[in-house]
């Protein structure tokens, strides 16, 4: 990622927590009882953003896989290191969450589930206020295996951000934050539907 386009993301992503534009803003109604005004420029900002996120975060998201697949080990596929990157920002996610994730289908993150579970890396359960539901979480050799990769990996990464200044990575540190909170992951509660499945499937 060049420093241009790291700064430019930023100003970029600025634009879009200003007290008008925010998600959580425009949803909300002012003194009057109209909702705030919402112009063709923020559309304009909003679609220019969204394009430079669609042309950078691929670009880092395929140095992270394959800094990911250097350090994994001869054990451990790259999709299993997602899996338990995700169980650990979201413990007690069910099968059908994991596998959305993924991007398995229930059956195929079944069977991955279940080598993981095998080898102590994933803690599989049914939830205890209704069985129906499955669970999962990392166990500790789980949570080892995962910061073991994930610590040579971000220190390989940590030098390939060193050709930026310390008020550039400040720039890339703010939109990061900023994507994470646009784009946090949805609570792990399953919905009622899908306990049968889930059960079934596990």
């Amino acid at each position: 990622m060049s420093i241009e386009l790291a700064i430019q993301m930023n100003r970029e992503l600025k634009a879009m927590t200003d007290e008008k534009t925010k998600p959580q803003m425009s949803r909300q109604i002012d003194g009057t009882g109209n909702a705030p005004s919402h112009t063709p420029a923020d559309d304009s900002k909003n679609v220019e953003c969204a394009h430079i996120v669609f042309d950078v975060v691929p670009q880092v998201m395929q140095s992270l896989r394959a800094e990911m697949r250097r350090q994994r080990g001869p054990d451990l596929s790259v999709l299993q290191l997602r899996a338990l990157a995700f169980l650990r920002n979201n413990p007690g996610a069910t099968l059908s969450h994991l596998a959305e994730h993924v991007g398995l289908t229930l059956p195929s993150m079944s069977s991955q589930v279940s080598g993981l579970v095998s080898r102590d890396l994933i803690d599989r359960a049914t939830a205890p206020e209704d069985r129906r539901y499955v669970t999962l979480k990392l166990t500790e050799q789980g949570e080892s295996v995962l910061d073991a990769a994930r610590q040579s990996a971000q220190e390989n990464l940590a030098m390939t951000l060193s050709v930026l200044s310390s008020d550039e990575c400040v720039v890339v540190i703010e939109a990061m934050h900023l994507l994470a909170r646009v784009f946090a992951p949805p609570s792990p509660d399953c919905l009622p539907d899908e306990a049968s499945t889930q059960s079934s499937e596990a």
